[in-house]
């Protein structure tokens, strides 16, 4: 039976009973209005009885209904309701038990794909932290732990004291908080970090993916196709020699070609001296030589570069190092003809310097173009480069010059677009 119907039948009967009372009352010679009175005394007890349990009926429900919803804030779907009270009852309950059934079918969809990325993630090779904005380590996978903490637990722990026990380049990667390449001895990380929010909070995502081996096995690729390209160059200036010598001992037997032999010994000149000009670029990488220092300003070699490449100075450019001045121009140089190719507008070139701990950073910054993250992570192998003229040794030759002074270099994107890279000088 229906409430609405259970309703209807309780006020029928008490009204029966009240007449019932009234008649029998009118008949035993009772005046008429406490025959009335009467009836109503009389139907006063059936009344409560019914409507206590129509509300016993009611609260039972609605008690059921209150714990099935506060399991299911509690995260407990495996309550059911038993569908009675009433069609509209037993309906609400039984609505319950479908929405009870969606949820935890969904759950445990959702446990089964986390469980499974979980698994995928602890298999990978690439370094993930997951941390609150509370600087709380609320995830990491096995590389991680491996990375930063020896294979121990990082769940839990505050990010930033986790950082001071892994090294300086990588804690300086970090804090930058963007992309960009870090070499820590003699391996090599790419580093990179994205915020995004979960539940509504702002998390930080932190990647850090070894590419030793990749480097490895893009160096040989590179070199190899160096190879081709020397073999290429000396072939197309080794043949048209051959061919102008022939063409010279002709003229040189016949007189009236003599005087072909100027514009033949002169062409022979200009592709010896392009094949010199291709070859030195090669070994000047190969032939670094170990750097002369000696106290220098660095607000010394800013203007000796000036003449070349326009650029804004920031920081403390009277900052002094020991450094060989030569080699320190050839890098700035050639970040700073980097930064000029990359579109930027002259006027956001920067170049800062300042002090830091046991040593000076220096910083050239650009709002071009930037790079891709399939360039950034080749950046600093020799001969990748992705410019039509380009000779890929850019930034593996200043790298060079930088170990070569026991400093570091650190390639990275900046956050509104544009590449900073910093060199660290000790």
């Amino acid at each position: 039976m229906s409430f609405r119907a259970r309703v209807l039948l309780a006020l029928f009967l008490n009204a029966v009973i009240a007449l019932a009372a009234a008649f029998l009352a009118r008949r035993a010679g009772v005046p008429e209005l406490a025959a009335l009175a009467i009836g109503l005394f009389a139907a006063v007890p059936f009344l409560l009885w019914s409507t206590g349990r129509l509300v016993h009926v009611v609260d039972f429900s609605l008690v059921a209904l209150e714990d099935g919803l506060r399991a299911f804030r509690d995260g407990d779907f495996s309550m059911r309701l038993a569908a009675t009270g009433g069609r509209r009852l037993s309906g609400v309950k039984a609505l319950y038990n479908a929405v009870a059934d969606i949820l935890r079918a969904q759950r445990n969809d959702v446990y089964q794909k986390e469980l499974l990325l979980d698994t995928i993630l602890q298999r990978t090779p690439v370094g993930v932290v997951l941390v609150s904005t509370t600087d709380r380590i609320i995830y990491s996978n096995a590389a991680a732990r491996e990375l930063f903490a020896s294979g121990g637990r990082l769940d839990g722990n505050r990010f930033s004291e986790t950082l001071q026990q892994v090294a300086a380049p990588m804690r300086e990667a970090l804090d930058a908080r963007a992309d960009t390449i870090v070499n820590v001895g003699d391996e090599t990380f790419h580093v990179s970090q994205r915020t995004f929010s979960l539940n509504t909070i702002e998390h930080r995502l932190v990647l850090v993916e070894r590419l030793t081996a990749e480097l490895r096995r893009q160096e040989i690729a590179v070199w190899k196709n160096a190879i081709r390209v020397i073999n290429h160059e000396l072939n197309n200036t080794i043949a048209p020699i051959s061919s102008m010598i022939h063409t010279a001992r002709i003229a040189q037997e016949r007189p009236e070609h003599r005087h072909r032999l100027g514009e033949i010994y002169g062409t022979i000149e200009e592709r010896l001296s392009f094949l010199r000009g291709f070859l030195e670029s090669y070994a000047q990488f190969a032939r670094l030589p170990a750097p002369k220092k000696e106290r220098t300003a660095w607000q010394d070699i800013l203007e000796d570069v000036r003449a070349l490449y326009a650029f804004r100075a920031e920081g403390n450019p009277h900052e002094t190092s020991m450094i060989d001045r030569a080699q320190m121009q050839q890098v700035l140089i050639n970040l700073l003809k980097n930064a000029h190719e990359s579109g930027s507008d002259p006027a956001e070139i920067v170049v800062a310097v300042h002090r830091a701990t046991e040593g000076t950073i220096v910083r050239v910054l650009d709002r071009g173009r930037g790079m891709p993250d399939a360039v950034l992570r080749n950046a600093l192998v020799p001969f990748y480069t992705t410019k039509p003229s380009g000779s890929g040794l850019g930034l593996p030759l200043c790298n060079e010059i930088l170990e070569a002074h026991h400093g570091r270099l650190h390639v990275q994107a900046r956050e509104g677009g544009g590449m900073a890279v910093t060199c660290w000088v000790p």
